[in-house]
């Protein structure tokens, strides 16, 4: 009786396991089959939507009751250890293909020509930090990082103290926040009005210009106005990121035990004093990690300045520098050298705030 038994639930084994694998070959042949008619209907382009969501559905679908079935099919020790693996790994193995191998090829095209057919060993990064445009591509992002960073942090943290004051906090930090709903291409297109220039004695549609002429003064071309330019580009991220930045620490001050601050008060200590000596000690780690987002950002600006100046005027950025390399000039070679150092400019920022965050979860 027990031998039979055994066999009987081998072969009750053995038939979920062909299932599995039936199930998987099916679904490879549901994948083959639609991905080639999507490559035929590419005209019909409703008919081929239609298609692509039916099938991209159905072979996750298909996928999913494939694993299922292999894996229920297997010892429960088994299963406890290979489970991760099947429903983790191919997500794993997906991003590893679309960001992995893209880093990989970057750092190889780096070492190569224009075409990337000739090995032109460190030509590149030499180009790099000794051309003209590329030495003032750097300092711009310099000038982005220290500044842009430096008055975000600056008036997201005013704003976020003075608005839990005032009754109407809500609405302030509904106006304040909202300009972070707006991409940074919109925001160029909005402050190009801003920022708009006619001759003098036209009609002045700009605001910005428009209030200068109001009050006496003459228009000026501020895109081009070198090197104020590149500030009055850093506005319009100032603008974006100032609420993002006031509603973190908007949080972050409503949890300061309101005992410290009344104790503060206690000992006549005035509101400047408690802020100073108090509020921002206590709210230090938040800085840093508003600080260092930003900084992310800024090394990484492009759609500002392209949509602003295009790089024009004394304003190119590196992220600049890079599209025209690859794009216009069609130098890849260039072009992924550049992406290579804003990849390793942007990697000890990554780490540090990966540190302070793994640091907080233990200290939880």
């Amino acid at each position: 009786m027990h031998g039979s038994h055994e066999i009987r639930n081998t072969g009750f084994l053995a038939s979920r396991v062909l299932a599995g694998i039936l199930l998987l070959a099916g679904v490879s042949v549901w994948f083959y089959v639609g991905f080639s008619l999507l490559k035929v209907m590419r005209e019909a382009r409703l008919l081929m939507t239609l298609l692509a969501i039916v099938w991209g559905c159905g072979t996750l679908l298909g996928l999913f009751l494939a694993a299922c079935t292999l894996v229920r099919s297997l010892p429960m020790e088994w299963q406890r250890r290979i489970v991760p693996f099947v429903f983790v790994g191919p997500a794993v193995l997906v991003m590893g293909w679309y960001l992995f191998l893209p880093i990989v090829r970057t750092f190889y095209l780096s070492f190569f020509d224009r075409m990337g057919s000739g090995f032109v060993g460190l030509a590149n990064y030499l180009y790099i930090f000794t051309d003209r445009t590329m030495r003032i591509a750097f300092v711009n992002n310099l000038v982005w990082l220290v500044v842009g960073t430096g008055l975000v942090v600056f008036f997201g943290l005013v704003v976020a103290l003075l608005a839990d004051r005032v009754p109407f906090e809500r609405t302030v930090k509904t106006l304040i926040f909202l300009p972070m709903s707006i991409s940074f291409v919109g925001a160029g297109v909005i402050w190009r009005f801003v920022y708009a220039y006619q001759p003098p004695g036209s009609p002045q549609y700009g605001v910005l210009n428009a209030l200068v002429v109001a009050l006496g003064g003459e228009p000026q071309n501020w895109i081009v106005l070198r090197p104020w330019n590149t500030f009055f580009l850093i506005v319009i991220l100032v603008w974006l990121y100032t609420g993002f930045a006031m509603v973190i620490f908007s949080a972050a001050l409503k949890g300061i035990p309101k005992e410290l601050r009344e104790a503060a008060h206690i000992d006549g200590a005035g509101e400047l004093v408690t802020t100073v000596k108090i509020l921002i000690p206590c709210i230090k780690g938040t800085i840093v990690s508003v600080s260092t987002t930003i900084i992310l950002v800024t090394l990484k600006i492009f759609d500002i300045v392209y949509t602003m100046t295009n790089g024009l005027y004394g304003t190119e950025v590196l992220a600049s520098q890079q599209y025209k390399q690859m794009f216009k000039f069609l130098h890849y070679g260039r072009g992924s050298a550049i992406a290579v150092v804003i990849f390793l400019a942007v990697i000890p920022i990554i780490w540090y705030n990966l540190r302070q965050f793994g640091r907080r979860e233990v200290f939880k």
